[in-house]
């Protein structure tokens, strides 16, 4: 009795047309992989880089009924001026007082600012809504 081979031979007639799909599919995902975090780098670059002012409430306490006291961080460019919206909430998640702040003295990048914010009811938080540049 003979052996019956089954394939054929290792080498002999190059590369199956299996062998060769599976080579094009591994180019093709690993240049879409490449212009995706290229994309997702470009988006996150621009995103950074175009921010001229960047804040955050520190910290802020209740003081009376009609008044919250937040010290406001601000990170900007030297050049750069612009206004940061900081508004208070009650209990109930209601909007209960809202100030815009005015951030831009020239030369400074780094802005330590401690804001006072009225309010028509009790307030339990302080949040910071938006920075933007002029």
């Amino acid at each position: 009795m003979t052996a019956v081979r089954e394939q054929l031979p290792e080498g002999r007639y190059g590369r199956s047309a299996d062998e060769r799909a599976d080579r094009m599919l591994k180019i093709v995902g690993a240049g879409l992989g490449v212009v995706l975090l290229g994309v997702v780098g470009w988006f996150g670059y621009d995103y950074i880089a175009g921010q001229k002012i960047s804040a955050e409430v520190i910290k802020f306490q209740v003081v009376s009924d009609t008044e919250v006291q937040a010290h406001l961080e601000v990170r900007k460019d030297a050049d750069a001026t612009g206004t940061c919206t900081l508004r208070s909430r009650s209990e109930d998640g209601s909007e209960v007082g809202r100030i815009d702040v005015v951030v831009g003295r020239q030369g400074e990048k780094r802005i330590d600012q401690v804001v006072t914010v009225r309010t028509t009811a009790r307030a339990t938080s302080a949040e910071l809504e938006q920075c933007t540049a002029r």
